[in-house]
């Protein structure tokens, strides 16, 4: 490259630069003005040998031509060509040699161990408990490589026989395959439990082992290809020796990619289990006794099998002198009965209807599809049937009736509790009835509406009792005769229904007997009889309250304690109380009875008998009772006044009680005729609507002149008790 400077005397300073290829190819194009290739120097004449000269002819440098000769010595380049053949000898010669020495240092150092160390890892056994250890010969770096080769192998085998020992510890068979469901592992639970060996099964797929047309692959195969990651637990039949029933754990197994490699199964043997669990569930299901279905599984089964009934008939059979046979001959005779009564009845019914035992010598039967003619004539030939079973004891013949009652549905939304509760209502209808009797659940039946009600009216009550939201009520009771001062009145209870309506008894004292919650309901009234009195304590000399013990509560535990405890606590004197008790309650319980009346007239109450006549009438009974007052049932009196006969009985008892020293109280006097014949009977006192209406207690007050009742005609009622 060639640069020039023109200087102030026209003459040119010229400056060049070799410049090699690739700072040539590096400058722009338009920058070069022109580019020639000298002759090589080998190339020039040996006319000069001491110097050898170019001419190079060069673009104007202004306006005038410029010719560049270039002369140089021959001697560099001479040298130059004279030694560099050997040279590159030389260094292709120790090139070759440092080649070799650094081939042989890699051999001996590196290659040679390394091979040695290939070849042991090669020659490790993945089956042998006791693998060979690496040497790690050739060097401090092998031996650290090796070492940690042996430590990473003896944590591989170390959790490989950790492995080993458990599944073969394990009491559960252990299965795995690979992808295509074959067997490449199986613990000697798995030989033990499948009847082959290891050697037989290797290779091979369960389906393969056990005929079972594959379908044991095909599950394992879809399982796989599902990729799931949780296991799925199933129970199979093995048909072996045995059919063995087991329970199945199916699991996939995954590379460290996640990539699904095989399969685990897990086998559990749990026949003796099923067996146990289907005895268990038998015995659960089914009476021991009589082998039906008991009330649990005859309940569990009930709503499927009414789902696609069109007609159906519930029916609820309660045996009658069953308890007979149990007081006089023992159990294991009444479980004789029952059976013989469960096989009768058996022999009855057909797959269309669902018979069990309910509980005691109670039985239920589900009739489906069936009309009420078909329904009655089952039922009256399951009576006979029954009525004809005999157990002898001692040389006596037994037998039982059967009460039924029946709840029909018809295409209706009904539930079958609600059927069950109805069909037991009916029952105890049957029951009233006689024995061997058939009563259907009628809803019109006000009777049966009212025990149909009486769990919910239960609750009610028991409700009421807890939160004090009972009502007292007073029906005044007329003296005759005008011998008694005191003004008497009769405590009648009350509750208030949901809409607010003050209900009579009749609706809830018939729950509360049957579920047992009178004696509860007396010791509210008698708390709060005894509080009111409390509260007017300036009428105790001036009234005689009459306070019902139900016959629950008659000698209840308790009871007889509770009333002393409350007449201390109110301080109330035992001349203002009577307790009334029915005549058929205290002959029932003649004992307890006549205990706990012995034991309230030493305490100074006055007590009456309450409606004398309905039930047994017996004088003899009335003899024994320790009775004030004997209120004659209303039954005899309503007619009194057109009736002889009811003015003979009601004359007869009044006779007997003046002989005795018993005063008479009539109830139900509705008419002032009633008065006129009750008068010349001599009846001590009278009660009814002739009287007074039932009023609320806290409407009640004695004035100076007489007896005076606040008149409120919406709280009148018809009923008294």
């Amino acid at each position: 490259m060639l640069g020039y400077l023109r200087l102030p005397d026209g003459q040119l300073l010229l400056a060049s630069h070799w410049l090699n290829p690739q700072y040539l190819a590096g400058l722009e194009s338009e920058n070069i003005v022109e580019f020639r290739q000298l002759q090589p120097f080998s190339a020039l004449p040996q006319t000069h040998p001491a110097t050898f000269s170019q001419q190079l002819s060069l673009p104007s440098l202004g306006n005038d031509s410029v010719m560049l000769e270039v002369r140089m010595s021959p001697k560099p380049t001479l040298l130059m060509q004279r030694h560099n053949l050997s040279i590159l000898l030389i260094l292709f010669g120790a090139a070759l040699l440092i080649v070799a020495l650094g081939y042989a240092w890699l051999r001996l150092k590196l290659l040679a161990p390394f091979s040695r160390l290939m070849t042991e890892l090669a020659q490790v056994d993945p089956s042998v408990r006791n693998p060979a250890r690496l040497s790690g010969k050739g060097g401090g770096e092998f031996a650290v490589l090796a070492d940690r080769i042996n430590e990473l192998l003896l944590r591989i085998y170390r959790h490989k026989e950790r492995s080993r020992i458990t599944l073969e510890s394990i009491a559960e068979a252990v299965i795995l395959t690979d992808r295509h469901a074959r067997i490449i592992y199986l613990n000697p639970q798995a030989e033990k439990l499948l009847g082959v060996s290891r050697r037989q099964a290797l290779k091979a797929t369960l389906g393969e082992l056990f005929d079972s047309a594959n379908s044991l692959d095909a599950e394992i195969k879809q399982f796989m290809s599902s990729g799931c990651r949780q296991a799925e637990h199933c129970k199979m039949t093995l048909v072996l020796l045995q059919p063995r029933i087991l329970d199945r754990a199916l699991s996939n197994l995954c590379d460290a990619d996640g990539e699904i490699v095989g399969s685990a199964i897990v086998l559990r043997d749990i026949t003796d289990e099923e067996r146990l669990k289907q005895q268990l569930q038998h015995k659960a299901d089914y009476d021991t006794t009589t082998g039906l279905l008991n009330r649990g599984a005859f309940e569990g089964q009930l709503p499927n099998f009414v789902v696609h009934a069109h007609t159906l008939a519930v029916c609820y059979l309660d045996l009658e002198q069953f308890k007979l046979i149990n007081d006089n001959c023992g159990h294991e005779a009444g479980d004789r009965m029952l059976a013989l009564v469960a096989n009768a009845i058996a022999t009855e019914v057909t797959e269309q209807e669902l018979f069990a035992r309910l509980g005691g010598d109670e039985f239920g039967l589900v009739i489906r599809d069936r009309t009420a003619l078909e329904v009655t004539r089952l039922l009256k030939r399951i009576v006979q049937q029954v009525h004809l079973q005999t157990i002898h004891h001692q040389g006596i013949h037994y037998r039982v009736g059967v009460s039924i009652g029946v709840a029909f549905c018809q295409d209706e939304l009904r539930s079958t509790d609600e059927l069950l509760k109805d069909a037991d209502i009916a029952c105890i209808a049957a029951k009233r009835k006689g024995s061997n009797q058939i009563h259907i659940f009628d809803g019109r039946n006000q009777e049966l509406a009212y025990e149909r009600n009486a769990p919910q009216w239960a609750l009610r009550i028991t409700r009421a009792i807890e939160a004090h939201e009972l009502l007292l009520y007073f029906q005044p009771i007329r003296n005759l005769n005008g011998r008694c001062q005191r003004q008497r009145l009769e405590i009648l209870l009350r509750i208030k229904g949901d809409n607010g309506r003050i209900l009579p008894p009749a609706q809830f004292i018939a729950a509360a007997e049957r579920f047992k919650l009178m004696p509860d309901v007396d010791r509210e009234v008698i708390r709060m009889a005894f509080d009111w009195l409390a509260m007017h304590r300036s009428l105790s000399q001036e009234i005689s309250m009459s306070i019902n013990l139900s016959a629950n509560s008659l000698g209840a535990d308790g009871m007889i304690e509770y009333i002393t405890e409350q007449q201390e606590l109110y301080a109330i004197p035992s001349s203002c109380i009577c307790f009334e008790i029915t005549e058929t309650s205290a002959i029932q319980n003649r004992q307890r009875a006549m205990d706990m009346l012995k034991a309230m007239r030493k305490l100074g109450f006055s007590l009456a008998l309450d409606d004398f006549g309905s039930g047994f009438a017996s004088y003899g009974y009335l003899r024994e009772l320790p009775v004030d007052y004997v209120k004659i049932d209303g039954c005899f009196v309503q007619q009194l006044a057109g009736n002889s006969r009811d003015y003979a009985i009601v004359k007869s008892i009044h006779d007997v009680c003046r002989t005795m020293g018993i005063e008479t109280v009539a109830e139900f006097v509705e008419t002032q005729a009633i008065i006129d014949k009750l008068n010349e009977i001599g009846i001590d006192y009278a009660q009814g609507y002739a009287i007074g209406r039932p009023r609320p207690l806290a409407q009640y007050a004695l004035p100076n002149a007489g007896l005076r009742l606040v008149k409120d005609e919406t709280l009148a009622l018809k009923t008294t008790r």
